[in-house]
């Protein structure tokens, strides 16, 4: 679960997660979207990958990013407990 909310704690990881709300895209998809070099945003996708935020498939040449809401669902059942609901 660290892994999870250092990977959260960055502005650029939170806004690729927003990015993958509306649609899976590829890491050229997602680099198109901000103004930094692409091995950054490889960097931040491969923390978001190791936190299991996202999931990866490898369709063609091409890698597609996805978000892995089965995780998002835990860490909301884990923030719920903590509350006591």
């Amino acid at each position: 679960m660290n892994d999870v909310f250092k990977a959260l704690a960055d502005p650029t990881r939170r806004k690729i997660l927003d990015l993958l709300k509306e649609k899976d895209l590829s890491a050229g998809e997602i680099a198109d979207k901000f103004d930094m070099t692409k091995p950054s945003i490889s960097n931040h996708l491969s923390i978001l990958k190791k936190s299991d935020l996202v999931l990866v498939e490898k369709k063609g040449q091409f890698v597609i990013y996805s978000l892995n809401t089965t995780l998002f669902q835990d860490v909301i059942k884990w923030m719920l407990h903590l509350r006591g609901e």
